[in-house]
């Protein structure tokens, strides 16, 4: 079946989803929407599709969207195209509020439509293959730090940055979260730039996550420590390294690590996140980034973003 589709929003993302669509069989790219005309067509006219101002001219023509509108915008937009009843795969964060998150959830339940949040990492390959290993881990630390890019400065980096790696440690402990300290720093914006979160779950593992968008340099790794094996997870080179232990002792009562290393060819992460998205759709599954994940991941994160407010109120 061939899937009538649209994207909402051409700016950074927006353009490459619009291309992904075009590209992909089964599906047919019909319209891009953007306040930007000029935009808008400069997506639209190589796949033949309608470039629109106003997407509500779509409501009801579509199967599905792909929402990459500003942060502020995705629940009127998500919720009026799950409304009319077509499936969203909407740009994380999934929303402001968590109560808006809520409102979608429970929408695209009650009308069985796929709702897909884009935390893209969750495809990268590096994790997917740290995935089968992971079982238990009792420590994670995550670095995600980046140049400044004023895209996505109408978060702070908790928003920006940091809930990827708040997605994906969620998704793998999968224990609610018992305590959370953080603190951050305004640097070039008047949102915090840098910012630093230790949580605890409730079955003992704790994450020590760090993320910035104003560094030096660009760095997007994890590691992971359990009781057999440490697995260290470099998002950018898309490289997994597990040290595991071994036989032998390196120390008298201390097992010799034994290091595995691969590196995964360049994929497009982009393409792989729509293709599953489609697929969803066509067989009645669920998206391996469900809206109740990123109703997750943005309750956390709005959890840590109130802890800079006390942090600062302590120090006083």
């Amino acid at each position: 079946m061939t899937l009538s589709t649209a994207v909402v929003g051409v700016g950074y993302l927006g353009k490459f989803h619009a291309q992904k669509f075009a590209d992909l069989d089964g599906c047919e790219l019909a319209a891009v929407v953007d306040p930007d005309m000029e935009a808008a067509r400069r997506s639209a006219e190589p796949a033949g599709a309608r470039a629109l101002a106003d997407y509500r001219e779509l409501l009801g023509h579509v199967d599905a969207v792909s929402i990459a509108a500003p942060t502020s915008l995705h629940h009127r937009i998500a919720r009026d195209f799950l409304a009319a009843g077509a499936h969203v795969l909407v740009e994380k964060p999934i929303t402001v509020t968590v109560t808006e998150a809520d409102e979608l959830v429970a929408l695209a339940a009650e009308r069985g439509l796929v709702l897909q949040v884009g935390h893209l990492e969750r495809f990268n390959p590096a994790l997917r293959a740290a995935d089968a290993i992971l079982e238990a881990p009792r420590f994670i630390e995550s670095h995600r730090l980046a140049p400044f890019n004023p895209r996505g400065t109408d978060v702070d980096v908790v928003l920006d940055l940091m809930i990827h790696d708040i997605d994906i440690i969620l998704d793998i402990v999968r224990s609610p979260v018992v305590r959370a300290d953080a603190s951050g720093a305004e640097v070039l914006t008047h949102a915090t730039d840098i910012a630093n979160a230790r949580l605890e779950f409730e079955n003992g593992c704790v994450a020590n996550v760090t993320a910035s968008r104003v560094s030096a340099k660009t760095e997007r790794r994890m590691r992971f420590f359990q009781h057999d094996c440490y697995l260290a997870v470099d998002f950018q080179g898309r490289r997994l390294t597990v040290h595991r232990k071994g036989a032998e002792e390196m120390y008298p009562g201390i097992p010799e690590l034994i290091t595995e290393d691969q590196t995964f060819e360049a994929g497009d992460a982009i393409r792989a996140e729509i293709e599953s998205f489609l697929d969803c759709i066509r067989n009645g599954t669920a998206p391996l980034v469900s809206g109740a994940d990123g109703r997750r991941a943005l309750a956390t994160a709005i959890d840590i973003t109130r802890r800079f407010g006390a942090s600062t109120r302590e120090r006083a």
